[in-house]
Parts: C-alpha cells; sequence; structure tokens
C-alpha cells in the first residue's frame, strides 16, 4: 500500500511519495512532521518552508497551511514532536526504577544524551530557525520543565532533599545535559565521554546538595 511504502521511504532517509489516497487529520500532520524532519536532514532548516513541504509531502499548499498556519507554527509543532519522541524512549529506558544511585545516574545519563543525539542535531537546527521567536521561548520553557519532572520523579528515591531543593538540582542537572547534548552533537565531545561526565554531575551534585 502508498502508506506502508510513504513509512518505509521515510525509515530509510527517502522523501515520501505523493500521496493520493485521503489521510486522517493526524495521519496527514505526522506525514507532514516527518517530511519536515527530512527536509531539514536533507537541505538544512532555512529550507523548511510551508510551499515546499507541500511540495515535498505531495499535497496542497493550503493542506499545510491548514495544519501549521504560519512557518513558525510549523517549527514550533516540529520542535515540540522531536523533544515527545525522545522523552518517550528516554522514559522507556527509565522504567526500570530499581537501581542503586550509581546505576541510576549511568542509565539516567546514557538515556539522555542518546535520546539527545538521536535526533542528529534536528532539535537545535529547529531550535537556531527559531531563535528570538517569543513562541520558542514559552515552548522551550514547557519541554524543560517536563524534563525536570522527569529527573525528579527518577532522583526522588535516592535523595533526602526536600522537593523545592530537589528540583532546583534538577533543573541545573537538565541545564548540564543540554550543554552535553549539543556538544555531541556538534562534535566536540564523545557520546562515551558525554555520558560518563554527565553521569559524574549527577552523583556529585546529590551527594553535594545532601
Amino acid at each position: 500500500m502508498q502508506e506502508v511504502d510513504d513509512v518505509k521511504n521515510t525509515a530509510h532517509g527517502q522523501s515520501p511519495r505523493p500521496v493520493s489516497q485521503r489521510l486522517c487529520k493526524e495521519e496527514r500532520r505526522r506525514q507532514l512532521l516527518d517530511t519536515a524532519l527530512l527536509i531539514i536532514r536533507e537541505e538544512g532548516a532555512d529550507r523548511l518552508t510551508l510551499g515546499h513541504l507541500a511540495a515535498r509531502a505531495g499535497v496542497s499548499k493550503p493542506v499545510a497551511y491548514d495544519h501549521f498556519g504560519t512557518r513558525s507554527g510549523l517549527l514550533i509543532e516540529l520542535y515540540r514532536w522531536i523533544d515527545t519522541e525522545r522523552v518517550d524512549a528516554f522514559r522507556e529506558a527509565m522504567a526500570d526504577n530499581r537501581r542503586d544511585l550509581r546505576e541510576t545516574s549511568g542509565v539516567l545519563a546514557d538515556a539522555y544524551i542518546k535520546c539527545a543525539a538521536d535526533t542528529k542535531g534536528e532539535f537545535h537546527a529547529v531550535g537556531a530557525a527559531l531563535a528570538g521567536s517569543e513562541d520558542k521561548a514559552a515552548v522551550f520553557q514547557e519541554l524543560v520543565e517536563n524534563c525536570v519532572r522527569m529527573f525528579v520523579a527518577v532522583l526522588r528515591p535516592h535523595s533526602s532533599l526536600p522537593a523545592a531543593d530537589l528540583e532546583r538540582l534538577c533543573v541545573g542537572l537538565v541545564g548540564a545535559g543540554e550543554a552535553m547534548s549539543a556538544a555531541v552533537v556538534r562534535g566536540r565531545c564523545g557520546e562515551a565521554e558525554a555520558v560518563e561526565t554527565f553521569a559524574a554531575l549527577i552523583r556529585g551534585g546529590l551527594h553535594a546538595a545532601g
């Protein structure tokens, strides 16, 4: 079927073929976001416009505009979607909470760095394209807060800190994780080194604060 072929093409880094059959709104949105991600990988964020997206996805321009409204709206949705994908992978990796602090910090660091690095820089590319946007600032803050809550949930069993203190610590750890992930994406640091460093920061932060 055409739908199956499009999914296979996307998975192998190829552009989806024009879709002739009608998709439901959510399926079409997913197809457009998949195609937008391919455009960024293959051509760069500057080439991602609603008109070019429509052409690559094999739909009319009004369809793309109906889903995202503006280029900024498309970038915001793509930004949030990429983060949701990596957060889901992060949650799956951290599902088993029967670990001591050393094991937890290692798995937490590994999952966070790898989930961020697996986007091949698209998350940072979309963020850069949104630089200066008030919408981007609001969405980025939303994503950071979600991540902080996850860190708090993972580290709470290993900390005697009051809730407010642990949350502040996790804000700092998430910031460190973002910086380490960016270093990996930009080739300034190897993934293994980044994971080891981040794990040490997590343990050190808890010990120092405790």
